[in-house]
């Protein structure tokens, strides 16, 4: 538990294809479809089966053919290779999408949601990209950055209504955006500081447009 100002190798893991990282842990992708995953645990959110922190890495129980990876705040979204999402730790605004506020620390698969080819997370929300250009998104709302026009938490997915066309998503701690195919991007959630980048610092319950950028091709 050294803090270190200088970057050192994660120990036991190779074969490593994506990696990502939550609000106090780590998580990595292999090329064998499995998930690794180091640090704070007080969630389960390493999704070993415990609660027990850990300073070096252990395998994510159950889960194989996984070929994406998103860290929350205390939670942790995982893509299989079939379509569907499987999430586990920090429960308490329904951010695990199994209709429950009940922590799981190991994976469970997100209700009702398949086709998905790419996911994201917040501080305390997921989301996620289907195959038809649609973006769904649940947990927590307070903000609105769930888009659906309310500020309602939601304990299984929901699409955002207002947005098709999407190629890409990424997840804030309290907002969330989208990259569409024609390049625009468009924003939604908390707007404090300008986050939504729509000229204001009103916080937006469904997406708007971001200012003066077009030609985009990611996000983050």
């Amino acid at each position: 538990t050294i803090n270190r100002s200088i970057p050192v190798q994660v120990s036991g893991l190779t074969g490593i294809t994506a990696i990502a990282g939550g609000g106090f842990h780590s998580i990595a992708l292999k090329d064998d479809g499995t998930v690794w995953t180091l640090g704070y645990n007080s969630s389960g959110q390493l999704g070993d089966g415990t609660t027990i922190s850990r300073s070096t890495p252990v395998q994510v129980s159950g889960l194989a053919g996984i070929t994406a990876i998103a860290g929350g705040g205390e939670h942790t979204i995982a893509l299989k290779d079939n379509g569907t999402v499987w999430t586990w730790g920090n429960n308490s605004f329904g951010q695990i999408g199994d209709g429950t506020t009940v922590n799981r620390s190991t994976p469970i698969q997100v209700t009702g949601l398949t086709g998905v080819t790419v996911v994201a997370a917040g501080a305390g929300h997921a989301v996620a990209l289907k195959s038809d250009g649609t973006v769904w998104t649940w947990g927590h709302n307070e903000f609105g950055q769930l888009g659906v026009g309310t500020t309602i938490d939601s304990l299984t997915p929901v699409q955002v209504s207002a947005l098709t066309g999407v190629a890409a998503i990424a997840g804030g701690w309290a907002h969330t955006i989208a990259l569409n195919e024609n390049g625009t991007i468009w924003t939604w959630g908390f707007n404090t500081y300008g986050d939504l980048g729509d000229g204001t610092t009103t916080q937006r319950s469904t997406p708007v447009q971001m200012s003066d950028l077009t030609g985009m091709v990611a996000i983050a």
